[in-house]
């Protein structure tokens, strides 16, 4: 018999707000910047195998993102990008760093509904003060019993935070909409994981689909998480 879920994991960015589309903006503004010196394909692959390279010293967000584009432009121009140019994307970076947090269809009155009933854990990962931010704006701080910001969200990173904020990892689901990150990480940590598309899919954040698993399930938004929590109660 499945023990019954009593602690919900919840990841931040294109789960319960819009994170993904401004940086999708900023690439397509960086293309244009850099039009002159690589046609967008090319610098777009430069790009992502800057980002690649950059994770593990930067980290996951804007910060970095900002570091890995100048890096692609000083790489594609041979040294040669002008001064404006690096402005320019210092600006394009800083005005993600303020954009205003918009809530996905339907977050507000799940995750109020979800705390009514478990102990809810926000697990997200990037810059600690642009995701502190990003959680006082969006006014559902108040509903996480925990708020776990970490460097990178691996099974050993889970069996951590588990072990601190649950009775045990066959007691908790993650949901998020990272396959890489919120879905087979706390599978492999004993956990439930929950995958929640979102439609734009950062290329790192990809992985294979645990289909066959047990503890694998997938919906189409997080408003159908109530109901799955309840559905595999019940198992």
């Amino acid at each position: 018999m499945t023990m019954r879920l009593t602690t919900i994991g919840l990841d931040a960015d294109d789960t319960l707000w819009h994170n993904e589309r401004f940086f999708t903006l900023t690439h397509g503004r960086f293309a244009e910047l850099l039009a002159d010196h690589a046609e967008r394909d090319h610098l777009a692959e430069r790009l992502l195998e800057a980002e690649r390279r950059n994770v593990g010293r930067y980290g996951f967000g804007i910060k970095g993102f900002m570091l890995s584009m100048i890096e692609t432009a000083i790489e594609v121009t041979e040294g040669r990008v002008p001064g404006h140019v690096i402005g320019q994307i210092i600006s394009a970076g800083q005005e993600m760093l303020l954009h205003p947090i918009e809530l996905l269809p339907g977050v507000q009155d799940t995750v109020e509904a979800l705390a009514d009933r478990h102990k809810l854990i926000l697990i997200t990962k990037g810059d600690l003060l642009d995701q502190e931010r990003k959680l006082a704006q969006s006014g559902l701080g108040d509903l996480f019993d925990a708020v776990e910001i970490v460097s990178h969200k691996t099974p050993e990173t889970y069996a951590r935070i588990f072990q601190t904020h649950s009775e045990s990892p066959e007691a908790t689901l993650m949901a998020g909409n990272s396959m890489a990150s919120d879905v087979r990480p706390p599978i492999e940590a004993g956990a439930w994981g929950v995958f929640v598309p979102h439609g734009l899919e950062w290329a790192l954040e990809r992985a294979e689909e645990p289909v066959d698993h047990p503890r694998y399930r997938r919906i189409s938004t997080l408003a159908e998480l109530p109901d799955l929590i309840d559905a595999i109660s019940a198992i």
